[in-house]
């Protein structure tokens, strides 16, 4: 009977970096039409045509989402190490992303009781803050330290996706992975308070 809980965590524990390493090979993918015309710019938005725009970061909805719902099953360590994989394996400044990340969710893993009783608007509001507070945190280091940096453009519609695909990570875990926020008061089969 023990067993059962650690179990249950390793199993969430590889279907998250299942899904990460999914989203990671999605993004590595070439999904640009090199046989477009490059001139044509119907439709652009913010100077980015339909074509052009960015993919929003589904990892990082994903990684919020799940430490909001049950941040009892996904511990620091795999995000932080999952994160400097993508780093490493993206080009990027290595542990720096995946610090920003770590802070926010060991701030979103402390309010975590908290946040359970709140409801879906409440919860993107904050979340919604966030990320933006995540996006600059990342550029201002960036630019601090002299990094070339993406165009502002293009991080803000990076970020606009990034939100925008927040509800759709959750209504995916929420209805097809059946991870929910749990109940106040609520205890796990062993009687322990989740």
């Amino acid at each position: 009977m023990n067993n059962r809980r650690p179990a249950r965590k390793a199993l969430y524990v590889a279907l998250f970096l299942g899904l990460a390493a999914l989203v990671t090979f999605l993004r590595l993918l070439p999904m640009q039409d090199y046989g477009a015309a490059a001139s044509d710019s119907s439709g652009a938005l913010f100077g980015l045509s339909a074509r052009d725009w960015p993919a929003p970061d589904f990892l990082l909805c994903l990684t919020l989402a799940w430490i909001v719902r049950r941040p009892d099953l996904l511990p620091a360590p795999v995000i932080a190490a999952y994160f400097l994989f993508e780093d490493l394996l993206l080009l990027r400044p290595p542990g720096l992303w995946a610090l920003v990340v770590l802070l926010a969710t060991e701030f979103l893993r402390t309010r975590a009781g908290l946040l359970r009783g709140f409801g879906f608007w409440l919860e993107y509001a904050i979340v919604f803050g966030l990320m933006l507070t995540m996006f600059l945190a990342n550029r201002a280091l960036l630019a601090i330290v002299m990094m070339p940096n993406a165009p502002l453009d293009l991080s803000f519609a990076q970020f606009l996706g990034t939100v925008l695909a927040y509800p759709a990570v959750v209504a995916v875990l929420h209805y097809v992975l059946k991870l929910r926020k749990p109940a106040t008061g609520e205890v796990d089969v062993l009687g322990q308070k989740l």
